[in-house]
């Protein structure tokens, strides 16, 4: 069917700065094209000083829902009247909904880390989990995992602001969930190494080895590696980072990030219009590697 704005058309869209790089638009209105759905997704480069006004207007007007991406997820928290339990304890949001003008922020980067999991086949409810870094995507995975059902999660981090915010997450999860979480610095490698032993899966969730700098690892030590380990590298650019390239010639399972962003997008959707994103078509279009 043709694809037309009209005096119907539910506006949903994408805050943030920068935001033009964002593949989000193409996504959503594909999505919205191919289930004949009078919706369109719009890009505003806004920022935290203009957060509020920009919120203000967008209910006003009656959209019916937007994602936040840097650096707004934190911010948006004290901005809606609801937060979903995930974003409660991450004190982060990346897709809000308006329901009559009562908004409710969600994140949905861990579900959609959750799924992609899910999609390689691979069973980690119940198991052990070593995740590298404790920043913003990394806390969607810690949380995300914990409320779902992952037994235990290492997580790895510098002694930084994000270990110290990373310490109130896991205070909320042990009231929260039966996960055991334990939080670790870089200082001592056979800690390290002996947690990744006693994980199914080894995620990345730090910046490092993106490009342009893909000569980086996170992993120094190649003999943590083991064939039966699944490893995780929230980086899709380059597609396929140092990690893992050494991952892969072990024989480990290997994935990126690329399913992620494309599952947390339909998680949005799904919010939105209360319909399955079609993200084979999406995936096929968007996302081929």
């Amino acid at each position: 069917m043709a694809y037309e704005i009209t005096g119907h058309t539910v506006l949903t869209g994408l805050l943030g700065s920068p935001v033009a790089h964002s593949i989000s638009p193409m996504m959503h209105n594909e999505a919205f094209r191919q289930l004949g759905l009078d919706y369109a997704y719009l890009a505003f480069d806004v920022g935290t000083d203009h957060l509020k006004t920009a919120v203000e207007g967008l209910k006003v007007m009656g959209v019916r829902g937007f994602n936040l991406t840097m650096p707004d997820k934190n911010l948006m928290c004290s901005l809606v009247d609801n937060l979903s339990p995930a974003s409660e304890i991450g004190g982060a949001v990346n897709t809000v909904v308006n329901d009559d003008g009562v908004l409710t922020g969600y994140t949905t980067d861990g579900i959609g880390f959750m799924r992609s999991v899910k999609e390689e086949g691979m069973d980690i409810i119940g198991k052990k989990m070593t995740l590298l870094g404790a920043g913003g995507a990394a806390a969607a995975i810690m949380i995300q995992a914990a409320l779902d059902g992952v037994a235990e999660i290492s997580v790895f981090n510098i002694r930084d602001d994000f270990f110290t915010r990373a310490e109130g997450i896991m205070e909320k999860l042990r009231g929260q969930t039966e996960c055991k979480l334990n939080l670790y610095d870089f200082s001592d490698p056979e800690v390290l190494k002996r947690e990744i032993a006693e994980s199914v899966i080894l995620v990345n969730g730090t910046s490092i080895g993106m490009a342009p700098r893909t000569d980086r690892c996170i992993i120094t030590d190649d003999s943590v590696f083991r064939k039966d380990l699944f490893v995780f590298d929230v980086i899709y650019n380059p597609e396929e980072t140092l990690l893992l390239k050494k991952a892969k010639a072990v024989g480990c399972q290997t994935a990126n990030g690329l399913n992620m962003l494309l599952y947390q997008g339909a998680a949005s959707f799904e919010l939105w219009t209360g319909c399955e994103m079609p993200v084979d078509i999406i995936k096929e279009k968007y996302f081929k590697r």
